[in-house]
């Protein structure tokens, strides 16, 4: 048995496999995104650190429950979103929350030094597009508006490395969220003597890099109680989010796709070369020697069905805490043709990454008449979540050449309207599987590979897992759908680029 432990944006959820894939027990523990100002959101790095370790108690005790046998993980590997930045002072504390992905502060930063021939040569060294996400122009706004926290930071790290220092005591990251950062050149494999310049920090004041399989045993027994694991349990660094989704569904051959979408979404191919082009649509990160994950992320995933549902919704609510938290959406936006009518929707609502990276981008509905109803604003916004995505695929297939299937996974992927949505979209085969922990599954196999196990050997049975082969659900596209998206798609594209001087 095996744990995966997936640090999300909106949880961290702790996964028990055995080796075959199948889930044996999971549990979720949600946290808070602060928002202290405008454009600004953080996260208290010691909830999330005691949602980690909670959840993966939760997880022991299920198995204890459920098994016969007490269970022993072989080792917890670790996920983890990107672009966090908490600064420390010499004994490891919170100076900051953390500033994650979405955090805008520092967008005339990054909006500066993307115009530049120094941002130009840092995409090209480091992979991460220049934008308000990265710890790049949050170190570079650190410097420029808060003197005082600068000069306290003893080192400047993510809430992965917060996590291994606190259970382990040493500064370490692995090489997929270094790659993630804009100070990590992915191709020397050391921080960035650019970046580091532009920041003015020095290399000692960041983790230190180390591949996705570095391990470290558990040496507190006080730690490992709270967790109700051995006390000289494996840890596994792991990799980002992003990286081990690709993994985790076996989208790592060339035009195989794996598209994830929780809170916000991303689009990614495995290649093994770095993405080089001059537009800098698109993120190259590193997930092995010589294996990237090169595609781009849209902020606006399922964080728009929330918004929707809860301001739109409202007397929904108390009928989907009875039952499926979906499907009375679901219905309403299948009760619509595809197409909406002619109802157009710009999901921006929290600004952009990919293709656009602008974060400044506002949402939009456009076409509106008087037979539109809920439902027709309710499907557009589901269509314009995935337009955001298609758009992203698109420059994608420029850049790494035809994409022929696709493997959904996050929150969504458990609908299957939307799945469809996707494919028809797309126009190209989708498959889910029975778990779409992708992220968490992409960690355990990393945990797997570092302790040298083979995989259909599972230790662990109970009632969960048996029968629960991780089979493969298929959605076939239909051209006749994809022909009236493409017809909206292509308005949704050139009202962008009309209405982005006025965002």
């Amino acid at each position: 048995m095996i744990i995966g432990l997936d640090i999300g944006t909106s949880s961290a959820k702790a996964v028990a496999f055995d080796y075959d894939g199948n889930i044996l027990s999971q549990h979720s523990i949600p946290y808070p995104i602060l928002n202290p100002s405008e454009g600004w959101y953080e996260q208290d790095p010691e909830i999330v650190y005691d949602a980690c370790i909670e959840s993966i108690a939760h997880v022991m005790i299920g198995l204890k429950q459920s098994s016969a046998e007490i269970p022993k993980p072989v080792c917890i590997s670790v996920s983890s979103a990107m672009h966090g930045l908490i600064a420390v002072d010499s004994a490891g504390k919170p100076l900051s929350n953390c500033m994650i992905w979405a955090d805008r502060r520092s967008e005339d930063i990054a909006v500066a030094l993307q115009a530049s021939e120094a941002g130009r040569l840092l995409y090209q060294q480091t992979g991460t597009p220049i934008h308000p996400m990265s710890l790049l122009c949050k170190l570079m706004w650190i410097k420029s508006n808060d003197q005082k926290l600068f000069a306290q930071s003893h080192k400047f790290i993510g809430i992965k490395e917060f996590l291994f220092y606190r259970l382990f005591g040493v500064y370490v990251v692995d090489h997929s969220i270094a790659s993630a950062t804009g100070l990590f050149d992915i191709h020397q494999l050391t921080w960035s003597e650019q970046a580091l310049g532009l920041t003015d920090i020095s290399e000692e004041q960041l983790a230190s890099p180390v591949p996705v399989d570095y391990v470290l045993n558990m040496p507190s027994r006080e730690i490992a109680a709270l967790m109700h694991i051995p006390e000289d349990t494996p840890f596994v660094i792991g990799g980002s989010d992003g990286c081990l989704a690709n993994l985790g569904v076996g989208a790592i051959s060339p035009g195989v796709a794996s598209v994830t979408v929780g809170t916000s979404g991303a689009i990614r191919v495995a290649s093994s070369q770095a993405n080089q082009e001059k537009k800098q649509r698109l993120f190259t990160y590193l997930l092995r020697p010589n294996e990237y994950i090169i595609g781009g992320a849209v902020n606006n995933g399922g964080v728009l069905r929330n918004w929707f549902r809860d301001n739109f919704l409202q007397e929904f609510n108390q009928k989907e805490a009875d039952g499926d938290p979906s499907a009375l959406l679901n219905a309403l936006v299948d009760s619509v043709v595809p197409g909406a009518e002619g109802l157009i929707f710009l999901p921006y609502l929290t600004g952009e990454r990919a293709p656009h990276w602008n974060s400044n981008a506002k949402g939009v509905y456009f076409g509106i008449q008087l037979h539109h109803g809920r439902a027709h604003f309710a499907r557009a916004m589901m269509e314009g979540m995935l337009f955001a995505i298609y758009s992203v695929g698109f420059a994608l297939e420029e850049n790494t050449g035809p994409i022929h299937t696709i493997f959904a996974s996050g929150g969504l992927a458990r609908s299957s309207l939307w799945v469809q949505m996707l494919a028809d979209i797309f126009n190209k085969p989708v498959f889910t599987k029975n778990t779409v922990e992708s992220s968490a599954w992409g960690a355990a196999l990393i945990g797997l590979e570092a302790l040298g196990i083979q995989r259909g050997n599972p230790t662990v049975k109970n009632k969960q897992a048996e029968g629960t082969q991780d089979t493969e659900r298929y959605y076939k596209p239909s051209a006749e759908n994809h022909a009236v998206y493409m017809k909206n798609f292509r308005k949704f594209e050139h009202l962008y680029h009309i209405l982005e001087g006025e965002f």
